[in-house]
């Protein structure tokens, strides 16, 4: 007998289930087979806002200069360091998101994630990472992000400087 999904591992199915798609010449799916898709989708998936195509890196500032100057040379201190290498999406963005909450919730100001370059320096998690970062429900965690120095990974890593927690 199966077990139900818990919460999470629903969300991380429909996220899963809403980037497949049919092979090439394969034929594309029936009317019936797209509303049933959708209606699985929407019963999996939590709710998010919808971000507008191409607006998410405009969503995301870059740190500002002096600031990633300072990390970058280790007079701010780099709070912890996250490596992706070897992960695929799904378990890379849900270990981000959680690596962050943590980090916030510890009150670091700055972290490194190490992404990789990728075979030929095109590395998804490179690509992805980014727009990640820039999701609606991080707002409040994320201030900016920027490539790390070539000693801290370079193209290969991020600075993602975080908002101060808010003093209660």
């Amino acid at each position: 007998m199966k077990r139900p999904l818990r919460p999470e591992e629903r969300h991380i199915w429909g996220m899963v289930a809403s980037t497949v798609h049919p092979l090439p010449g394969r034929g594309t799916p029936t009317a019936s087979q797209e509303a049933a898709k959708t209606e699985t989708a929407a019963r999996i998936a939590p709710p998010r806002p919808a971000a507008r195509p191409g607006k998410v890196r405009e969503q995301l500032d870059g740190i500002e200069p002096n600031r990633r100057h300072r990390i970058a040379r280790e007079r701010e201190d780099i709070g912890a360091r996250l490596d992706l290498h070897g992960m695929d999406q799904v378990r890379a963005r849900a270990v981000l998101e959680g690596f962050l909450a943590q980090a916030f919730h510890e009150g670091w100001r700055a972290v490194l994630v190490i992404t990789g370059k990728g075979v030929q320096g095109d590395g998804v998690l490179k690509r992805r990472a980014p727009e990640w970062l820039a999701a609606p429900h991080l707002a409040h965690i994320v201030a900016g992000i920027s490539d790390a120095a070539r000693h801290h990974g370079g193209e290969g890593a991020l600075y993602v400087a975080l908002k101060r927690k808010a003093r209660r």
